[in-house]
């Protein structure tokens, strides 16, 4: 019996499916070549399995790469629940830095998989624009950001992080351009 597309998976499927995620992953990063029967291999599943989860390499990395972005953005909403705003806006800044330091290698599977003819368009930053939404309408209400920026103002505004090269020491240099990047926020806040 065949499952509906967008039937919820089995639980064994489900599990399976995360543990290709989690592998590939940590292999994608250290090479963007790394073959997929090595992934599945690593996964403990068999080549069957690999490929109805991810019918192709590119179906894989996007499907990392969402995954991982989705990741950061949920951290928005509880960061709110536990920080004040700007607080939470400067945590949630940082675990993009990391996401984005963390995650160079797979950027060569993402070009690879999103180049070229044929190939899937790189996803929109859709739940990450949300997240950030959330926290910069979080700071204006509380008068801790001057009114109006926008979730792409705040990503040109960092976008300089992904030319910091990951495998150097980064931190020092990520924080200094957040820090940059909040005290900018900040002029012109009704509350400051």
């Amino acid at each position: 019996m065949r499952q509906k597309k967008d039937a919820p998976l089995r639980s064994d499927a489900q599990r399976n499916r995360e543990r290709i995620l989690e592998v590939a992953l940590v292999e994608l990063t250290r090479s963007a070549d790394a073959p997929l029967s090595a992934i599945a291999k690593k996964a403990g599943v068999g080549q069957g399995t690999f490929y109805r989860h991810f019918p192709s390499r590119e179906a894989l990395v996007m499907e990392i790469y969402r995954h991982e972005m989705q990741q950061v953005a949920d951290t928005a909403a509880p960061l709110l629940e536990c920080r004040e705003p700007d607080q939470a806006l400067r945590e949630w800044l940082n675990r993009c830095a990391q996401f984005a330091m963390t995650k160079a290698g797979l950027a060569d599977a993402i070009r690879q998989a999103t180049g070229g003819p044929g190939k899937p368009a790189k996803p929109a930053p859709t739940p990450l624009t949300e997240a950030a939404e959330i926290l910069l309408r979080a700071n204006e209400k509380a008068g801790t950001i001057r009114p109006g920026i926008t979730a792409d103002d705040l990503f040109l505004a960092v976008g300089g992080l992904w030319t910091i090269d990951p495998h150097t020491d980064w931190q020092p240099r990520a924080n200094r351009l957040l820090d940059l990047v909040m005290d900018a926020l900040r002029v012109g806040a009704p509350g400051a």
